[in-house]
């Protein structure tokens, strides 16, 4: 047993009830909390896994709400991107006829009154009880939410003003129409909530397939891990701390309040206990009682045992080798329905049963590789006999049995899409004990408590408890679904905050995010609008938002971008200068040149595709000209190598764009006449800036080239050295390191150089084993910490092996200026005066430089004590 801890607030299970409640009460309680995970994953629901080096699957997230509601935008911070489905987003498929869903209520009901006339005035009535439905089921679950005596009071008064939120949808169903076709089609997709019309109340089927899709649907663009990352990436920033591998075994409970939790860690084995007078648990209601110990679980087993058992499914991932699309789907989902009346919900044979379908890859732009899921709903007592094993444990029969079902999936599949079979590249099944030994769901559950009419009687589902201290979040404190579980996280932080914190948390969802401010690094999607090459090897890549609009950041000539490239399972993350012009509002481009074996580079040059979704960070970057700041007196030299030229078009046009009519010179340097990019261009900033100079120089000029020859050298820099009140530098890392030292032998003052070097990921990766290999060198001589001490300050900070010196500056809080951390914009110039040391200088400075020591903080790892000048 480990030494004990204490946190204000433990949090069990990190599905997006368990975040939102994280969240809610650390922002607006001040509390510290701690998130415990049993999976190797955070996030729920909303993680995604991978297969095949390439294929990557949602594991609960299918498609959403286009209008997601504020509780999704407050957990993102307004920050997921959605990509709409078509508008007729639902295919439902019956024995002898179709149904096609529409994406908003006023066309749903328009097109079922056309289809079925005779039961017009029975499908108004039938929509108005929908909506009275609805808010029954929101004001139980208020109502739910509140301290025991009042719930006692309020829930009998709910179900006598809304009796048919309560009422079985099939009996609500079949009092309203005649038609069995119309009743088969309002009565399908219970499988967004998981409980089959004979049991399911009203109320859920109401507020979910009739209700919360109705506003138009949509998709995560990057995936549910999109909605995931930001999540956690905000809880982090909230001092939020996130344990994964971390079951709790027990909540410790003293005269009926609360005291800690007993928890298992799932890597070492090590057990310890975490005091705490608050648990929020969003593991389900079942796994919640069932935590209290053997002295106080038998005093709501038998409620527990009342409430009717949940049903799991069989879920099959495929990987297709080709787009789906060539078959016919467009991403809207199909719903294979086996008969009309639907009696048998989930106790038809295995593989048999209502089949869901859906194409993420086709509703994500971000998807480089198709996928197809396809979901039945099955009740888990079909695999009870295989329960009490484990992984590759389980005997042949069960693994026969997944391939049988797999097979008779496919074989569905291929009824309706011909030829489907033949692009599968890969094909897995899951089953309810995959369910169960991934989430900890009971018997495989993934929607919580079913959606029953006792369900919405019983005092256990909602996020109150008898137990002081003890509140559920997630699906069983509201609904079923991953903004149901959301919701329930929110009404658990209701339960556990103050009220007037309370009233602040719910204040803020409901307001409008404000924008971001100038300047602000964005991180999120732009989509690939389009490709052009501008050399043999270099290609020029348009981004603009998913939705059109305008950019959803503003930058300075002179940055850059960073994207992540899908080039496997997990992408790899490159910079790009932007070489559009701050002005332009709806786009952003970047020029990129084929590296010889670079993995970017030769993705983005091979199979980059219009109409791709990338992650783009930014703008960041200090390599900037601003017209309205930096345009003083004196020329303002640029100097490219290159594709180093990128950045400095866009200086250029924002010149232009600015009526610059000050003295400018670019001295561009190639090896032969057609790597020269930007001619057109070029050409057209000549006549938009009077002052402008342009000589360029080839290293392997061809016959009839007029302009310079060899490289950007002595003679070259000398006409304008003197006047030169501002210089851009930017190409290859050998030219530059010449081009510096030229410079300060011209006497232009060091301050007036501006350089700018991009790393790819490969770059930083090498760091990252470098850092390693100093960390292994030290701890094999005994060494745990090094110091580095500043000339001048009366100042040392200590430095793990490994770390490097602006790491170890910022961890001291030693000041020092930065700006990108990677080592592009050669910010954090330090000079070494004595000690030994990793580096790598980017040429961002000249020979003489790195001989007087001067270095980059943010790419120098000691490898012994270090004296430095700042």
């Amino acid at each position: 047993m480990v030494a004990d801890e204490a946190f204000d607030v433990v949090v069990i299970g990190s599905g997006m009830g368990g975040l939102a409640a994280a969240r809610t009460i650390a922002q607006f309680g001040g509390e510290r909390v701690l998130v415990l995970e049993q999976h190797y994953t955070l996030g729920g629901m909303t993680h995604e896994f991978s297969r095949a080096g390439r294929y990557r699957f949602g594991t609960g997230v299918h498609y959403l709400s286009a209008d997601a509601g504020p509780f999704l935008d407050f957990m993102t911070d307004g920050r997921v991107q959605l990509q709409p489905l078509p508008d007729d987003f639902d295919m439902l498929h019956f024995p002898g006829f179709d149904f096609a869903v529409p994406s908003h209520r006023e066309r749903f009901q328009s097109r079922l009154a056309e289809q079925f006339p005779d039961e017009a005035r029975a499908i108004d009535r039938y929509f108005g009880a929908v909506r009275r439905a609805v808010a029954g089921l929101v004001a139980r679950n208020v109502v739910a939410s509140l301290p025991a005596p009042l719930r006692q009071l309020g829930l009998p008064i709910v179900e006598r003003l809304s009796p048919a939120t309560y009422r079985p949808l099939r009996e609500q169903i079949d009092r309203s129409f005649r038609d069995p076709r119309l009743r088969a089609i309002l009565t399908a997709r219970w499988g967004l909530y998981g409980t089959p019309p004979a049991s399911s109340a009203f109320g859920y089927h109401a507020a979910v397939p009739t209700t919360f899709f109705m506003n138009g649907t949509a998709h995560p663009v990057g995936g549910p891990k999109a909605i995931n990352e930001i999540t956690l990436e905000i809880l982090g920033r909230q001092g939020v701390e996130l344990r994964a591998r971390q079951r709790v075994r027990r909540i410790a409970v003293e005269r009926g309040r609360v005291r800690g939790v007993d928890v298992e860690d799932g890597v070492t084995g090590d057990r310890y206990h975490v005091r705490t007078s608050t648990v929020v648990s969003a593991g389900g209601v079942r796994n919640t009682y069932a935590l209290l110990g053997p002295e106080l679980r038998p005093r709501w087993a038998r409620e527990l045992a009342e409430l009717p058992r949940e049903s799991s499914a069989i879920m099959l991932f495929l990987g297709l080798d080709r787009s789906p699309a060539v078959f016919g789907p467009r991403g809207e989902n199909h719903w294979f329905m086996p008969d009309l009346d639907d009696r048998d919900g989930v106790r038809r044979s295995l593989g048999n049963g209502v089949l869901y379908v859906s194409f993420a890859s086709l509703n994500n732009p971000a998807a480089r590789f198709h996928t197809v899921e396809a979901l039945e709903l099955v009740d888990p007592a079909a695999f009870d006999e295989w329960r009490a094993t484990t992984g590759d444990e389980r005997p042949d029969a069960y693994h026969r049995l997944k391939e049988e079902l797999t097979e008779r999936l496919l074989t569905r599949l291929e009824q309706r899409w011909p030829g489907l079979r033949d692009t599968v590249a890969f094909a897995e099944l899951a089953t309810p004990l995959s369910f169960e030994t991934y989430q900890r769901s009971v018997r495989g559950s993934f929607y919580g408590l079913a959606a029953t009419p006792e369900r919405l009687r019983s005092p256990l589902a909602g996020p109150r408890t008898p137990v002081k201290g003890l509140v559920v979040a997630g699906q069983d404190a509201w609904g079923p679904g991953v903004v149901g579980a959301l919701a329930g996280g929110l009404m658990a932080a209701t339960a556990v905050l103050r009220p007037r914190q309370a009233g602040t948390m719910w204040r803020t969802i409901q307001a409008r995010r404000p924008a971001a401010a100038p300047g602000t690094v964005w991180r999120g999607y732009l989509r690939v609008a389009q490709i052009e090459a501008v050399t043999p090897s270099i290609r020029s890549i348009r981004l603009e938002p998913m939705d059109g609009g305008p950019l959803p950041f503003t930058f300075l000539a002179g940055q850059y971008i960073k994207i992540d490239l899908p080039v496997a399972v997990e992408p790899i993350e490159r910079s790009y200068s932007i070489s559009s012009a701050p002005g332009a509002g709806r786009h952003v481009d970047i020029a990129v040149k084929r590296e010889p074996n670079g993995l970017g580079s030769g993705f983005l040059h091979d199979d980059l595709e219009v109409g791709l979704a990338l992650r783009v960070t930014g703008p960041q970057g200090e390599f900037t000209w601003n017209p309205g700041i930096d345009a003083a007196g004196g020329t303002l030299l640029l100097i490219a190598g290159g594709v180093g030229i990128t950045p400095l078009i866009s200086v250029l046009t924002a010149a232009a764009d600015a009526n610059h009519r000050g003295h400018v010179v670019l001295l561009a340097g190639y090896r032969t006449e057609d790597e020269i990019p930007f001619r057109d261009e070029l050409e057209q900033l000549r006549s938009r800036l009077p002052g402008l100079e342009v000589v360029e120089f080839l290293t392997r000029p061809g016959e009839g080239w007029t302009g310079g020859r060899g490289r950007i050298g002595l003679e070259a820099l000398r006409p304008y050295a003197a006047d030169a009140t501002r210089v851009h530098l930017c190409g290859p890392a050998p030219m530059m390191q010449d081009v510096i030292g030229l410079l300060t032998k011209l006497g232009v003052p060091r301050t007036a150089v501006r350089t700018e070097a991009f790393v790819s990921g490969g770059s930083r990766q090498t760091r990252r084993e470098k850092a390693h290999a100093v960390a292994l060198a030290a701890a094999e001589a005994g060494v745990d910490q090094f110091t580095i001490d500043v000339k001048d300050e009366d100042t040392a900070f200590p430095c793990a092996p490994g770390q490097t010196v602006l790491d170890a500056a910022n961890e001291a809080r030693f000041p020092f200026p930065q700006s990108c951390g990677e080592g592009a914009c050669g910010t954090c110039r330090v000079r070494v005066l004595s000690g030994r040391y990793e580096t790598d200088t980017r040429g961002l400075f000249s020979t003489e430089e790195i001989t007087a020591g001067w270095l980059l903080a943010c790419q120098t790892l000691p490898t012994e004590d270090l004296l430095i000048a700042s």
